[in-house]
């Protein structure tokens, strides 16, 4: 059974070890592992290269983000030949009978072009985070947070989780690479939603789990977390739903400007800031990443932070 598996690295040099060490246990799977680092700061290079010479280890000068770190190694994969590519997050726990699971489901349906498992919290293990996701663009929580009712496995849902999903190879041959337009979060929501438009499915096993390690909070969550939340919603609208652009436009214009509201009468100018320039940048642009400015305008920083912000990847 084949795999390759691409693992995002931005200073979590321990996650990803971890992850990789995991990997390594693994008896009946055996997957070429690509790792690539998005200009981290931590010695997490010379780390992983010595204690993991098989590992493909690739070095990007700068940080490319969530879609352009991954996109690296998703070529390199598939430069390997015709395999489902697992999109795995450092942070994530998923043993290999979960995995194989997964590989099973996609191998039972040639119309699945994306499956991943249920989503826990690492911690508090019976914490359901994720039963797939809804399409951000139409949805204020897009994460289902509530078992499926039914027996029907795989279930069909809009989109998955970016933080450990495998996609078949034949998606990204046919509908592209992640969108880089996004930099951090929905690009693999939109990867789902466009597999769809060319006939593929997103799927959800109810039989897997995997486990999300949610202790690391960013100190940018309030700033770079919030203006790609509220900027690439708009992006969304913009690419899936042109018909209804104009009511959609108007519904998260005003739920932004409402957050932006509760966030200064809250005390937290920079998210009230960041919330505004998210509506501005969704409205008028720019895309893509966006760190330095952002950080310039809302808190006065320097642009020192040029990483994917380290929270979930819901």
């Amino acid at each position: 059974m084949e795999l390759a598996i691409v693992i995002l690295n931005w200073n979590a040099v321990a996650d990803t070890v971890r992850c990789i060490r995991d990997i390594s246990s693994w008896k009946r799977l055996q997957p070429p592992v690509w790792v690539v680092d998005n200009a981290s700061t931590d010695g997490s290079l010379k780390v992983i290269s010595q204690e993991f010479p098989e590992v493909h280890l690739i070095r990007n000068s700068t940080n490319l983000g969530f879609a352009g770190g991954n996109n690296r190694g998703i070529l390199g994969a598939l430069s390997m030949g015709d395999m489902p590519i697992l999109l795995l997050s450092s942070d994530i726990w998923i043993d290999e009978d979960n995995v194989i699971g997964l590989l099973n489901t996609l191998k039972a349906n040639e119309q699945i072009g994306c499956v991943g498992p249920l989503l826990y919290d690492a911690v508090h293990r019976d914490k359901l985070l994720a039963a797939g996701r809804k399409d951000p663009a139409l949805h204020r929580r897009w994460a289902i947070d509530r078992l499926p009712t039914g027996t029907s496995v795989p279930i069909i849902v809009e989109c998955l989780p970016g933080a450990v999903v495998i996609v078949r190879e034949k998606v990204f041959r046919q509908v592209g690479l992640l969108d880089m337009d996004f930099f951090y979060g929905n690009s693999v929501a939109d990867l789902c939603l466009r597999a769809r438009q060319h006939g593929f499915l997103s799927a959800l096993d109810i039989r897997a789990r995997a486990f999300h390690e949610l202790r690391r909070r960013s100190e940018f969550r309030d700033t770079l977390y919030t203006y790609y939340l509220i900027r690439n919603r708009f992006l969304l609208v913009r690419k899936f739903h042109q018909k209804w652009k104009l009511p959609l436009f108007g519904v998260w214009t005003l739920f932004s400007l409402t957050q932006a509201m509760k966030a200064r009468l809250n005390g937290q100018p920079s998210k009230a800031r960041a919330i505004r320039l998210g509506l501005h940048d969704g409205l008028r642009g720019p895309f893509g990443r966006q760190n330095k400015r952002v950080l310039s305008i809302v808190s006065g920083a320097t642009g020192r932070f040029d990483g994917p912000v380290e929270l979930s990847r819901l």
